[in-house]
């Protein structure tokens, strides 16, 4: 079961199973046949309809669907994802970090970040060595960054804030 989400307004709640598709408890039943790698041509109660998948992104499970010209955003959720929401764990809270802190006691040897300088979600921030491997801090969110706490060349403690947002 996946909760989907169009255009972050409208949710359905959506079934997948070997006899087809189930859409807020109604059966979908459609023709498809494949145009290209991301065109379609779908007919649906004797309607046809042109369908194109514009970008998705597997990592937030969104998709820029346009059907007969018109653009839909669509956010899939999983009962995984939404036991993280219960939980109040969800991605929406994960994303709001105010600092880098070290996992780890260790040596910084390299620094990549600046103050001032804003960053993607997932860019390298820094090298922290640590037991002779070389660990790579990411950022966790698109930030910009506030301070830097340390600089390369630095013996840092487990928990220490490295660089604040």
């Amino acid at each position: 079961m996946y909760q989907a989400r169009v255009n972050a307004s409208v949710n359905h709640e959506v079934t997948i199973s070997e006899g087809g598709i189930i859409v807020d408890g109604k059966v979908i039943s459609w023709d498809v046949a494949r145009i290209s790698d991301r065109h379609y041509h779908v007919i649906h109660h004797s309607k046809s309809y042109n369908f194109e998948i514009v970008s998705k992104d597997a990592a937030t499970k969104s998709f820029v669907l346009k059907l007969n010209g018109v653009d839909y955003v669509v956010e899939l959720r999983d009962k995984f994802d939404l036991l993280l929401d219960k939980l109040g764990l969800s991605g929406a809270t994960a994303g709001k970090v105010n600092n880098v802190k070290a996992p780890m006691p260790g040596l910084i040897i390299e620094l990549r970040v600046s103050e001032g300088q804003s960053v993607q979600a997932g860019e390298p921030l820094l090298i922290l060595e640590a037991m002779k491997m070389e660990n790579i801090i990411k950022a966790p969110a698109d930030s910009v960054v506030r301070s830097v706490k340390i600089k390369k060349g630095d013996s840092v403690e487990k928990s220490q804030v490295l660089i604040e947002f």
